[in-house]
């Protein structure tokens, strides 16, 4: 009996729908919690976030409006989108390294000559330091009579362009200092950057 009302109205909620259909409104098909099918030109506010299909007048779905995504569905398609992103980056980057490289050795070489620039780098300015430092040492021997570096009371105050060029060279040999660390740390990063070049193409060309 209850199959038979279902269909009754099945045929009843097509029946009244098809007039809508045919006069440029939409007629939306859904099911509710009890299984039971509804048609209408318009979905009450308590079917709202349920999946509803588009049906032309002859119940043909025509488009499905899909349901409200919960949060957990919502967190796995991020993840599955983030994967797929990173998957094609790695392909980009495969396909890069394989066609930028012939061996192993022209990776080395290239690594090679990457760390001699940061060591070159690194060489010019540990000799400006050294410069500098000589300066600074210079300049503190020079102030060392004048306040406030003096401990006698009746020294004079330090002439302002004694003061300056003393600050003026700490926070050259500070900026140069911090230089030097980053030469350091990038000449470290692209190490390991190729390292794992070299690890990737063995991988990729099977090498052991």
């Amino acid at each position: 009996m209850k199959l038979f009302t279902i269909a009754m109205l099945v045929l009843l909620g097509l029946s009244a729908g098809s007039a809508s259909a045919q006069n440029g409104q939409r007629l939306y098909r859904w099911v509710d919690g009890e299984g039971i099918v509804h048609y209408g030109d318009s979905i009450p506010a308590e079917y709202s976030e349920i999946e509803r299909q588009v049906v032309n007048e002859h119940g043909i779905t025509v488009d499905v409006m899909q349901a409200k995504k919960t949060e957990e569905e919502l967190a796995e398609e991020r993840r599955l989108q983030d994967l797929a992103r990173d998957r094609e980056l790695q392909r980009r980057a495969d396909q890069a390294l394989l066609a930028t490289y012939v061996t192993v050795d022209e990776i080395l070489m290239h690594r090679d000559r990457r760390v001699e620039l940061f060591q070159a780098q690194s060489r010019v300015t540990e000799l400006y330091l050294r410069n500098l430092q000589r300066r600074m040492d210079t300049l503190r021997t020079e102030a060392s009579g004048f306040r406030p570096y003096s401990d006698d009371p009746d020294a004079p105050m330090i002439d302002p362009d004694l003061a300056n060029d003393l600050s003026t060279t700490k926070a050259t040999i500070a900026r140069h200092e911090q230089n030097l660390e980053r030469f350091h740390e990038d000449e470290q990063s692209i190490v390991a950057r190729f390292d794992g070049d070299v690890d990737r193409f063995k991988a990729l060309k099977g090498l052991n």
